[in-house]
């Protein structure tokens, strides 16, 4: 009787959180905040986007680029003779 009873009163907490905490996400209250935050955050965005500083672009020839047909001492090896000349 008492385990019952003990089942009984574990379950409806577990109930009363579950609707108590549904009808306050779905409340007018929430919805309302939730949209007030939203706003004053993209505000705050805003101005601190207009703060921000523009840098210069300094990256202006930076890549030197090499001309590989001038290297043609190259030797081919395939894998499999990498693995035969081994010492």
């Amino acid at each position: 009787m008492l385990k019952e009873i003990k089942y009984f009163i574990f379950f409806l907490f577990i109930v009363l959180f579950i609707f108590f905490s549904i009808k306050y996400y779905i409340s007018d209250e929430n919805k309302k905040k939730t949209f007030r935050n939203l706003s004053l955050i993209d505000k705050s965005i805003s101005v601190y986007d207009s703060k921000l500083p523009i840098m210069s672009n300094d990256t202006d020839n930076i890549v030197k680029y090499l001309n590989n047909d001038k290297n043609t001492n190259k030797k081919k090896y395939s894998f499999w003779d990498l693995l035969k000349n081994e010492n």
